[in-house]
């Protein structure tokens, strides 16, 4: 076997510095109770096996020899499960982490993973941990991150796959081919998704500035808003998944969601009958089924059926204006609704919000209710 560990390893290490493309994650949280990991520690965890990275160009190349292996990152809380092997402490190439691999034992890498500390090593969790897994090399990589906290990593021979093991997440690290092919065909669908929603958002302009509530466009809106955003999130993991390789999927989805968050706080704030941050997170704990139903958003509202009798708040349109917030809300408290705020007449502004504020606001209004594609 060789591993290259010889006098001219240091000028080819000098070398391979220079092209190393290798993101150091997040230290892991040791000893962590409930095992809840934060969307953004977990992205740190992905980004470490990404497409360009070392590690991931080690991990590929493990599973086209044919072979297995069971990597863990080193930490405080892994050292005393750690049994056997051997010593390496070397430079983390991917040629020699596939080498080492040819060897049953588990390999242990440096919390940056710019080193091989440990190969051939046994590692042994408490045998009582719970885990899901048959194999042993995988209920040994569940155990030790759970009892640990640390980054492990299953590659299996037989079914030619890969499992990160992160406290107690599992993920099933996709291949790369696969996850582009799903993140283009997500974006496809979140093209048309957000067709849809412009779409609806411009039937309830048209209605509002009519000064007729429509709580079931609102709904229609609410529903395309919310599902834009569910699509989004899934995909975002993928982007971290995929790289560099995910920087122009990642523009593109910037693009697709731009002002639909707004939008979405803004109708919410209109059309709620609940403080507007408790049906906000009502409507997030939906799943994608439960979001194809009206019935749901209109619970997580506090509407029984699909109709109103309240006037519109206004928050929504008169934020398209240039009045601040603190005014707004001063039009919408002396006017009473949307309707009376955009219809009276300009000496009630005067005495709300100022003269020439009120001229401003007037001028604008009246451009949009005569085009409302300006509220785009």
């Amino acid at each position: 076997m060789n591993l290259e560990f010889n006098s001219n390893a240091n000028l080819d290490e000098k070398k391979e510095e220079k092209k190393e493309v290798q993101i150091t994650i997040l230290p892991p949280v040791q000893n962590n109770s409930n095992g809840r990991v934060s969307e953004e520690e977990f992205s740190s965890i992905l980004k470490t096996v990404a497409p360009g990275t070392n590690l991931r160009n080690a991990i590929d190349g493990v599973l086209k020899s044919g072979k297995g292996a069971l990597i863990a990152l080193e930490s405080e809380t892994i050292i005393p499960l750690i049994d056997g092997g051997f010593r390496v402490n070397c430079r983390f190439t991917p040629q020699r982490l596939i080498e080492l691999s040819k060897m049953d034992g588990a390999i242990i890498l440096s919390k940056d993973v710019k080193r091989i500390v440990h190969a051939n090593v046994l590692l042994t969790p408490d045998s009582k941990i719970k885990t899901s897994e048959t194999g042993t090399r995988h209920k040994a990589a569940e155990r030790t991150a759970k009892q640990s906290g640390s980054l492990v990593i299953a590659i299996s021979e037989k079914k030619r796959d890969i499992n990160i093991y992160y406290k107690n997440i599992k993920y099933n690290l996709k291949n790369t081919e696969d996850i582009r092919r799903k993140t283009n065909e997500n974006i496809q669908l979140l093209e048309k998704q957000r067709d849809l929603f412009d779409n609806y958002i411009d039937k309830l302009n048209k209605l509002e500035l009519r000064n007729y509530p429509s709580l079931h466009q609102a709904i229609f809106v609410i529903q395309k808003g919310r599902l834009i955003q569910r699509i989004s999130e899934d995909m975002k993991r993928f982007i971290v998944e995929l790289g560099n390789e995910g920087t122009l999927l990642k523009t593109r989805l910037k693009e697709i969601t731009s002002g639909v968050e707004k939008e979405l706080n803004l109708i919410i704030k209109d059309y709620t009958k609940l403080d507007v941050k408790k049906s906000k997170i009502l409507l997030e704990s939906l799943t994608y089924d439960e979001l194809l139903d009206p019935e749901n958003i209109l619970k997580a509202m506090a509407y029984e059926a699909l109709i109103q009798i309240e006037p519109i708040k206004g928050w929504r349109i008169l934020s398209k204006t240039s009045l601040q917030e603190q005014d707004i809300a001063k039009l919408l408290k002396e006017a009473g609704s949307l309707g009376e705020a955009i219809h009276s007449n300009i000496k009630l502004y005067f005495d709300i919000i100022g003269e020439d504020k009120a001229r401003i606001f007037k001028d604008e209004i009246e451009k949009i209710k005569l085009n409302p594609w300006q509220l785009k």
